[in-house]
């Protein structure tokens, strides 16, 4: 094996590709040989990510809540790029507020997108990795399923979820030469985490104080996380939630 982190020839489909994340994962895998076919619902931000990605991307836009045309996503990204070697599992929506202010709509949202979507994408991709007996799939899960984190109850509900379906699907389908993992992002350098932390200096402070590396993380770490995960290299690793937090799991 000459490079087993290489994904040379290898097509992922990143949903939630368009930013963040999902870009920083795409981002990576073409740095690592891959080719990759970004989904989203916003077509300015595909646009504006493939730019950026260069020729080894595309992007097709889909919602991912609308499960009935999944089967046709999967078929058109085969049909133009050819087969999907990798899935990352990474578009979802957040919900902040207290218990007695999350409604059941609000929390049922929630699950449909991050439990409900990726499994139902899951099981229309994992039918041809089977029969190919070749695939790695991928979960973004979060610290929420490690530790209670006020005011996120119906994330946390989702992303424990993810985790526990990561550890099922492992078991049924790695037989079948199909791999299923997840990366649990800690505190990433965001726009999202800069506005949350310009309102709560309280937060910003509790967060740093638990993080043993003292610092925020990047898109850029969680991306080679998924190369790896993704590559020969982790052949004989499945049914993992692979922490990327800087020590902030077992901080004090």
């Amino acid at each position: 094996m000459n490079n087993p982190f290489s994904l040379s020839g290898k097509l992922a489909l990143i949903t939630g590709g368009g930013t963040g994340l999902g870009l920083g994962m795409a981002h990576a895998l073409l740095q690592a040989g891959g080719q990759v076919v970004i989904t989203g619902r916003r077509e300015d931000k595909l646009q504006e990510a493939c730019e950026e990605l260069g020729s080894g991307a595309a992007y097709i836009q889909h919602d991912i809540n609308q499960l009935q045309t999944i089967p046709d996503l999967v078929h058109e990204v085969e049909s133009r790029f050819g087969p999907i070697e990798i899935l990352i599992n990474n578009a979802g929506n957040h919900l902040k507020c207290s218990v007695d202010e999350t409604s059941d709509e609000g929390f049922a949202e929630v699950l449909q997108t991050h439990v409900q979507g990726g499994f139902s994408l899951t099981r229309e991709c994992a039918k041809r990795m089977v029969s190919r007996k070749s695939g790695s799939i991928l979960f973004i899960s979060s610290m929420s399923t490690m530790m209670g984190i006020p005011n996120i109850v119906a994330y946390t509900a989702a992303k424990t979820a993810v985790t526990g379906m990561v550890r099922a699907l492992a078991s049924e389908l790695s037989p079948h030469g199909v791999r299923v993992n997840s990366i649990a992002p800690g505190w990433i350098d965001s726009s999202m985490t800069r506005k949350a932390f310009a309102g709560d200096p309280e937060r910003e402070k509790k967060i740093m104080s638990r993080t043993p590396m003292g610092h925020l993380g990047s898109a850029e770490d969680i991306g080679l996380a998924a190369v790896y995960l993704c590559s020969p290299a982790a052949r004989f690793v499945t049914g993992v939630d692979l922490r990327i937090d800087g020590g902030a799991g077992i901080g004090f």
